[in-house]
Parts: C-alpha cells; structure tokens; sequence
C-alpha cells in the first residue's frame, strides 16, 4: 500500500507546495537570481508551508478560533529561519512561544507540527518556551542567544511575541560585555572545528573563517551592543563604514549563491567545499582559466577574497565595540607618554591623534615608524589607528616609497622578532602589496594540489615566520640563520618567492623579475639585488639536489657550490629550502629533511672553503672507523674490507654499525639463489625501513619486484636506495608508509611484509602482484577529486659523469612505481640509484640508470625510445586504473 495515503490531506498538499516552490526556485537560481532573492523567497515559501500546517493542526486539534490556542502562543522563527537566508535544504528553525498557563496545549501542538514537517519532507528544529524562558537560556547560553537574535514574528499572538523580542533586547545590552565574551568564546570553538584559518584549502562556506558565520557574528555582536542585527542599520549608527557594508553584502551575495548552488545540486544540506565541488562549481559559473591558472584557481580566488575581506570586517569590527574597563580608561591617560604630538605610547598600546590618522595613515613611511616603535616599546598598535589605516589603503592607488619608507622597511625586514606578524598585518592592511611587487597578484591565489596548505600570500609570508623560529634551533639549521651577517635579503627573498605562481612562464623566472623590481624599488645596492634574484630564481634548486639527485657525487656538489658562489648566499639558500617546506603545513619540515639538506649544505660549504663541522660528519669517520677495527676481527676479513670500501655513503651514515655488520654478514653467507629482508620500524620518521640483501644473477629486476610486493600490501614508497656492492652483492633500502598502521605496525604484519617481498624478489615468473582495486587511503581519496596533469618523463644526461638521470613526474595512484621500474626493466636498464618523492597528488620519480654494460645511455635514439615507452606505460596504466 502506497505510504502517501495515510499522510493528511494538508500534509500532502504541503508536500506538492514544497516540491513545486523548490523547482521553481531552482529553475530562478539556474538562470542566474541573486543568492539573497532566492533565499529570500524559498523563506517565503517555508513560510507558507508552516502558516498551512499551523491552521490545519488547530483545526484538527479544536484550537481555532478567536479563543484558540493562537491566542496564547506566537510562532517564532529564528536562527537562519529568523534571518530569512535559508538554503534550499536548511532546517527550520522555529520556537513555540506560549503563555505559561498554555503549555500543555502548545506540547500537544508542538507533536503534531513536528510530525507534519517530517511527512512533508522539511526538519523542524523546534522549542516550546515562554518568553522569561527563552530570555533565561539566552542570556546564559551563547550559543541559544546568537540563535534568538535573529528572532522574527509569524502568527499568534503579537504581544507575547513583543515582550520577548523588547525584553532580549534591551537586557541583552545591559549584559553587553559577557554577551560578547561569550560569543566569541562559542565562535572559537567553531572556527578550530571547521577550520580556523581564512585560506583553508577545503572550507566549510558556513563555518570557517571568513565564512557566512563570520558575517552573522557581526549581527549577533551588534544586537548584543546595541539591539541593532542589519548590516545597514550597524552602518548608519557608524559602528561598520560603508565600506565594510559593501564587503559584507558582497560575500553574503557570493557565499549564499555557492551554497544554494551546492544545495540544489546534491539535493541534500551540504556546506563544504571540496576539491571536487570546486571543480564543479569553477565550470559551472564559466570560470575558463588562463596558461598560467586554472579556472577553479581562479574561483578559488574569488572565494578567499571575500573570505579574507569578511576575517578583516569582523576582526575590525570586534575591536570596535570590545568593552573597555572602567580602570583601564581611567588609568592608560596616566601611564601614556608622546613620542611626538601624534604618537602616544601606553601602558599596553600605541595610539595615535585624530590629526595622524586624516593626515598620515596613507604615509609608508608613518605606517612603518608605527611597526619600529611598536617593537621597540613592545606593543601592540591600538585598533583605531589600524583601522585609518585599513580605510585609507583602500581608496588611493600606488604609492611611491620615499627614503625615510625604504629605510623603515629594510629596518623591519632586518629584525628577526615579530616579522611574519608584522608582514601579515601589512597584507591584511593592503600595505604591503603598495611595497612588494606582485603581492596583490598572490592574494587569495590558490594552488590546486593537496601539497599546499595556504594560498600564495599566505604561504610566502609563512615562510619568513617559520625562518625567524630558526634562531632558537640548536642544529645547522640554526647556526646557519643566526650566522647570516643581514637577513633582510633572506627574508625578502622568502617574502617573493612563490609570487610569480599563476602565470604561464615558470614561476621562479616571474618571481625574478618580481625581486629585481622589488630590489629597484627599495632602492638596494646591486650585489643585494643580484642575491635577491638568484635567491627567487633558484629557490627550488637545493630542494631539487637533495631529493631528486645523488648528493654522494662529488662533482655534483662542486658544480652547485661553484653556481652559488658565497658562503653567505649558501647559507641564505640553504635557510630559504627548509622555510619553504616549513611554511607549506605543519609536519611537512622534518627532521630527516633538515638532516638532508644540511649534509649537501656541508658539503656544498666545503668546496667553498669553509668547514662546517656537523655531528653526521664526525660521527661518520667514527663509525667507518669502528667497522674497519670490526671487518678485522671477521673471518674473511678481506672479504668485509671490500664491502666497507664499497658502502655506499648514504647507508654508511644512516645505518647502525652493528646493523650493518649483521647484514654484511647475511650477504656473506647467503646462497647465491636467495636473498634475505629486513625490516625496521623508524619511530622519528614514521617509516618503515626494509632492507633487502641479494645476488644480481639471483634476481634481476629485483626493484620493480620489491616496488611490487610492498604496494600490494597497501603501503606508500617513500624512497628507495638500490645499492649494488662488490661481487655483484645486491643491499637495497626502501622506506615506506604503512597506510593500514597507526604508529608501529605489529609483529605479524612486519614478517607478512618481509615475506612477501622475499617471494617477490626470487620468483621467476616476474608475474605483476594483485593491486587491491577497492582500496584507496584517504589521501588517495582527497587526491581523486585534483585535476590530473600530464605525465611528463624527462632525461638528465649531463649532471652525472657515468649514469642517464630519468625524472618522471606523474598523477600518484597505487602501482605507479612499480609499473615505472617493470618498464625500466622491460626496456634493458639497470636501476642504480632511485629517489621516490610522494605528495598526495602527485610523484616524482628519478632513477639513475645505465645498460646492462653498465654505461651510459648516449645514443638519441635510444633516449626517445625510453621516454616514449615510460609515457605510455603511465598514460596505459592511469587509463586502466581509471
């Protein structure tokens, strides 16, 4: 039996009511209605909805009439119900208010509403209260009280409605200063919750920073102040101005037609931007990108300008109207002295006259000198002066620094303390963009990978924050930054770096040109802007060393510390590298990275002529020298010598020296159709170290087997060393990440892995594992939604003297490596040396590779051969996967 027969008649005609209203609706929004109208009127329409459930229920429960029970009660919309910018598939928010004499009545009413809203197909969120109730759980709850400002009346009685609506209002602002606290107490929580920070990659259009919460906190707030909730009455009352007022209205217009977009298209409440929505939304509004962004950059963009906009308007306007202490008013008069007539330092701010902020805000050089005495004073710059400021920056165009303006900002740019606050609350301002070239540019850019974390700007300027942590580092890392004799170029560099992105010519080439014209317009000697351009340009360069070339090679390191040039710019590039990582998210710097770099920033120092003593160095030479005092005790003590002789560097430094005689040992002993694994769990890293010992002639191949046996048991490669030793002894090392383990994995799943590898590497049928096809990680699950770029497989054939260099930078999915190091190995080349560098979305993969004469692949031919071969095995396999 069809369940709709059993619904009443004014449920069923509410049902078709809604279904037709949301249709027409959403054929309005599709042909381009402002997200206000349509909220507006699908308000409307849950209006009528509720106006028609309301009278039928008083019929059918013998309520109506002139002394029913609408009499005694008032319907009261509230929270976004209240506010009238309900989304297609928002709940409805609304309270029964009743005498209290009423209140069985009103429960009995309250059932049958929320039962017919259901069998309609809407939620009510509901509350039965009378007015001194609902005032009560207000002023105590602020979470209850932000809901209640947005109070709005429907039907019933008008004068039970009027006394709660007068009586919020006016004990609310006598309650002005732990209303607020409490309001911004509850939105914290929140905001930690969604997402605090305004460029969150993946927002919440409701609840993170800079979100629609943040412009409903201004309404709250203002209620609590002063009884006003409109945008437009706060600003006649002068507490936002008009530009503020427009900055609201605008996003409120952007945020509420993305989320009605969202809504209608899902068919389902829905607030969360994902990558995959983004996708959808940047083709939808016709966003067609350029070669240097893509169109949901572009969106994206869009998006975190209004974000940004709205965090500003409401930091602004809380600071505003934040309740002053009697005491503290009273007394900062007396604890304040003048810097000179315009400036007046106090017991906590600096302040500034009427006559500074008219005449001086739009002045580089006074905003600066108001920056060095706040560090100098250690205080804060109070909010009015900020916000002359702000204004100010908003309505004049380029400015042309003069001397005293270069000097104040080359003199912020040289001290360490409070830098990167410093330089974001110029961004926030829009000074800094009227300084830098190419900031305004960067400004709510997106980068769209699962790498990045934060937008260009934020990101640049993160970096300069993170560099100036560096002094308190007891490592190279920290010897190196305090060393530097000026930091200004080092933390210009950072603050450029990345600003050139969103173009189509390489960002490091842009970003050049952005320092060239930076280092013009600051007026910098011409050796400073040499190193402020080298610096952007080749920003990559020691990342790209370090992690996608054998730093063991000698030669290598010559020619890098020949193109640095300076100890000095050394030590700045080698700072700029780990900053760079650093300001890309938390964890993303680790120690084992800075451990890397600072081995090639040894080296690359040495050739230099400057030593650099490390711990890793010494205690290199130290076990080398253990293990040689160690190989003589050992029976083929000849035999141990060679192999210590033939160590590669890498696992000479990382490796134990008993691990590495216990292995050695292994190899010494093992039949020449075996092989032995290892395996070790890393807890400062996180990784998993599998150490596979073999013959050549016993497995051939054997990096793409075991690329195969650990991708099977569903771990990620991170990378992988493949060392051939004397006597055609085989000693790999992968480190890998087991997705199915939090921490340590256990016992049994550790033996399973070295197993399975074992299997892999001695089976002679080469036959290709069995990938689980259902299983993706979370990461793999975030990363489906990123716009695939082309593989791209190039080749290096001058960095190394003796072998060809194959980069190829491809689309991360499960198998990748292993069908890379299959075709490498189909193709008659031989794995010496691998770098596995995994993102999220993207990896990028270097072999160092010779034939199986062990030469160098010269010939032209042969070199496009194995290009085209590896794009289509990629291409081949994504198709596939896909």
């Amino acid at each position: 039996m069809n369940s709709a027969i059993r619904l009443r008649p004014s449920v069923l005609k509410a049902k078709e009511t809604l279904a037709q209203g949301r249709e027409k609706l959403r054929q309005q929004h599709d042909q381009g209605s402002p997200g206000v109208q349509v909220c507006t009127r699908l308000t409307d329409l849950f209006d009528q909805i509720v106006l028609d459930l309301f009278e039928a229920a008083l019929v059918d429960l013998g309520e109506d009439g002139p002394k029913g029970l609408a009499s005694q009660i008032a319907l009261v919309p509230h929270g976004g119900y209240g506010r009238r910018d309900v989304a297609p598939y928002s709940d409805v928010d609304l309270m029964i208010l009743h005498h209290p004499k009423a209140y069985a009545r009103a429960a009995e009413l309250a059932r049958r509403m929320v039962q017919d809203m259901s069998d309609v197909g809407l939620v009510l969120g509901h509350s039965l209260r009378t007015p001194s109730q609902a005032i009560s759980l207000g002023l105590s709850d602020a979470t209850i009280f932000t809901s209640l400002t947005e109070n709005r009346y429907l039907t019933g009685s008008v004068s039970l409605f009027r006394s709660l609506a007068d009586q919020l209002r006016s004990r609310a602002c006598r309650r002005f200063r732990s209303l607020f606290h409490g309001i911004i107490l509850a939105r914290q929580g929140e905001r930690i919750q969604y997402g605090d920070a305004v460029y969150l990659l993946e927002p919440n259009l409701k609840r993170s920073r800079g979100g629609l919460r943040g412009i409903q906190m201004v309404r709250w707030l203002g209620f609590a102040r002063c009884g006003e909730v409109e945008i437009d009455s706060l600003s006649l009352l002068g507490l936002l101005s008009d530009r503020d007022r427009q900055i609201l209205r605008n996003a409120r217009n952007f945020f509420l037609q993305i989320r009605n977009e969202m809504h209608f298209h899902g068919g389902k409440s829905t607030d969360q931007l994902d990558r995959g929505e983004q996708l959808r939304l940047a083709d939808r509004y016709g966003y067609v990108g350029t070669k240097g962004m893509l169109p949901v950059e572009q969106f994206m963009q869009q998006y975190f300008l209004h974000s940004s906009g709205v965090r500003s308007v409401v930091s602004n306007f809380i600071e505003t109207i934040r309740p002053r202490s009697i005491l503290s008013r009273s007394l900062a008069p007396l604890m304040t002295h003048r810097v000179d007539r315009d400036i007046y330092v106090g017991p906590s701010v600096i302040s500034t006259s009427k006559r500074w902020k008219e005449e001086k805000s739009g002045q580089i050089s006074e905003i600066l000198r108001l920056m060095d005495l706040a560090n100098l004073y250690d205080r804060w710059i109070d909010h009015p002066t900020w916000e002359s400021v702000r204004l100010r920056m908003q309505t004049i165009g380029e400015i042309q620094l003069d001397d005293e303006g270069r000097k104040r900002f080359l003199s912020i740019m040289s001290q360490p303390p409070r830098l990167g606050e410093l330089l974001g609350r110029l961004n926030e301002l829009g000074v800094l963009e009227k300084i830098i070239p190419g900031m305004a540019h960067a400004k709510g850019l997106l980068q769209f990978n699962q790498y990045h974390k934060y937008t260009v700007d934020v990101h640049c300027i993160g970096t300069v924050r993170c560099a100036t942590r560096y002094q308190d580092r007891d490592d190279a890392l920290g010897e190196a930054y305090r060393s530097l004799r000026s930091k200004r170029i080092l933390h210009l560099a950072l603050l450029i770096h990345d600003l050139g992105k969103g173009f189509e010519e390489d960002h490091s080439d842009v970003g050049a040109r952005y320092a060239l014209g930076t280092a013009a317009k600051l007026e910098l000697t011409s050796r400073e802007a040499e190193s402020l351009r080298y610096l952007v340009q080749n920003h990559l360069v020691m990342s790209h060393l370090a992690f996608r070339r054998d730093t063991t090679d000698k030669e290598l390191v010559v020619r890098f510390a020949i193109d640095v040039g300076s100890p000095e710019l050394l030590k700045m590039l080698f700072v700029l590298t780990c900053a760079d990582f650093d300001g890309v998210g938390p964890g993303v710097l680790n120690d084992w990275k800075v451990r890397v770099l600072a081995e090639l920033y040894r080296a690359a120092m040495g050739h230099l002529g400057v030593e650099v003593e490390g711990e890793s160095s010494s205690r290199t030479r130290n076990k080398r020298q253990r293990l040689e005092q160690l190989a003589q005790k050992q029976e083929d003590h000849v035999w141990f010598q060679r192999q210590l002789e033939a160590l590669p560097p890498s696992y000479l430094k990382e490796t134990p020296v008993d691990q590495i005689i216990e292995e050695l040992s292994q190899l010494r002993t093992l039949p020449e159709q075996d092989a032995f694994v290892s395996t070790n769990y890393l807890e400062d890293r996180d990784v998993i170290e599998i150490t596979v010992g073999t013959h050549e002639e016993a497995a051939p191949g054997v990096f793409h087997r075991i690329a195969g046996a650990v991708t099977s048991l569903r771990m990620s490669i991170l990378s992988a060393e493949i060392n051939t030793l004397a006597r055609g002894l085989v000693l790999d090392r992968f480190f890998v990440v087991d997705q199915e383990s939090n921490g340590e994995p256990a016992d049994e799943r550790m033996e399973d892995l070295a197993a399975k590898i074992k299997k892999m590497v001695l089976d002679k049928n080469d036959a290709p594992p069995n990938f689980r096809a259902r299983w993706t990680s979370r990461a793999s699950r975030t990363a489906a939604h990123v716009q695939v770029l082309p593989t791209q497989v190039k080749i290096d054939n001058d960095t190394s003297e003796i072998y060809t260099i194959i980069e190829i930078f491809a689309h991360n999915q499960l198998g990748l490596l292993y069908t890379i190091s299959r075709t490498i190995y189909q193709l008659g080349l031989n794995v010496a040396i691998a770098k596995i560098a995994t993102h999220l979305d993207q990896v990028v993969d270097v072999f160092y590779v010779a034939d199986d004469e062990g030469r160098k692949i010269e010939d032209e031919g042969r070199l496009q051969e194995i290009i085209a071969r590896l794009g289509e095995a990629v291409d081949e396999f994504s198709a596939q996967r896909d």
